[in-house]
């Protein structure tokens, strides 16, 4: 088991960094794909009390021992690729005995959730109650109301509007004739 923890990048950029590249490190190791794991912790980085994230990333890779001899060519590759997503990368390696490494597998479920074997569940609101009785009664959506989605329905106007026009209009010219001066 090689497990790759990631501090200072947030956790859902690290979760589709290993699955691109959970292939590659597992290629690089020698080991089929189900031996690598990456533990993404809700978590900072911190320096001198200034936060650090996706300016400093620290990778712990934890390897059995008799993986050491691939340690320059993994760490090579994740400096190289987490560099996409953080200013430094840096890489420390701890080992561990073979004999110091223990799991049960129950052989009922499958090894890893995946897009395959996940059921959304459908969850309903209203626990029995009929629409818009009880208190906590939520408001029945309108749909006649305008979409979000659609801007046709917003005020170009309107202060309070968010604004959908391109905020840079005109500004080259200003700069030009600024810079003309």
């Amino acid at each position: 088991m090689i497990t790759i923890s990631i501090l200072g990048l947030d956790q859902f950029v690290v979760g589709h960094y290993s699955k691109d590249h959970t292939p590659k490190i597992a290629g690089l190791y020698g080991v089929p794909e189900d031996a690598v794991n990456f533990y993404a912790p809700n978590s900072m980085v911190f320096h001198s009390g200034a936060e650090q994230t996706s300016w400093n990333t620290i990778v712990v890779v934890k390897a059995p021992n008799t993986e050491k001899a691939r340690e320059e060519a993994v760490a090579d590759y994740i400096m190289d690729t987490l560099s996409l997503f953080s200013i430094h990368v840096v890489v420390e390696f701890e080992y561990y005995e073979p004999g110091s490494h223990y799991e049960r597998i129950n052989p009922q479920y499958p090894r890893y959730l995946s897009g395959d074997n996940i059921k959304e569940a459908d969850v309903s609101f209203t626990y029995g109650e009929e629409e818009g009785e009880g208190e906590d009664a939520e408001e029945v959506e309108d749909n006649d109301a305008p979409n979000p989605a659609d801007r046709a329905d917003l005020d170009p106007n309107d202060p309070n509007q968010i604004f959908l026009g391109n905020a840079f209009e005109g500004f080259e010219e200003a700069l030009k004739k600024k810079e003309g001066k």
